[in-house]
């Protein structure tokens, strides 16, 4: 993967990527992007695949499109949801990943 060899930041740019993660913060957020990264979802699915209330999942879906991670297309009369692209989902599996490896001191 290329990338960026000028490892400075501007303000700015760090301020959007603490943000980033500060909308990951949550358990259930980030169980909201592992199951946003297999496909779109309605509030209903989250609801039932998760085993959150839907006020929660709602108002935790609000969060993170707040943060541009996921956005809303209405589908009829529901709403689907699905992320704003593949990059999220590596984030949050790439976290998985690092928690899982073992400490090295």
């Amino acid at each position: 993967m290329a990338r960026d060899t000028d490892h400075t930041l501007d303000a700015d740019r760090v301020s959007q990527v603490t943000e980033l993660f500060k909308a990951l913060s949550n358990p259930v957020r980030v169980a909201i992007v592992r199951e946003l990264s297999h496909g779109d979802r309605a509030v209903h699915e989250l609801v039932e695949a998760l085993d959150v209330a839907q006020p929660r999942v709602s108002e935790h879906l609000a969060i993170l499109r707040g943060a541009r991670l996921v956005r809303s297309l209405r589908d009829g009369r529901n709403v689907r949801y699905h992320l704003m692209d593949e990059h999220v989902a590596h984030i949050v599996e790439d976290a998985v990943t690092h928690t899982a490896e073992p400490a090295q001191t």
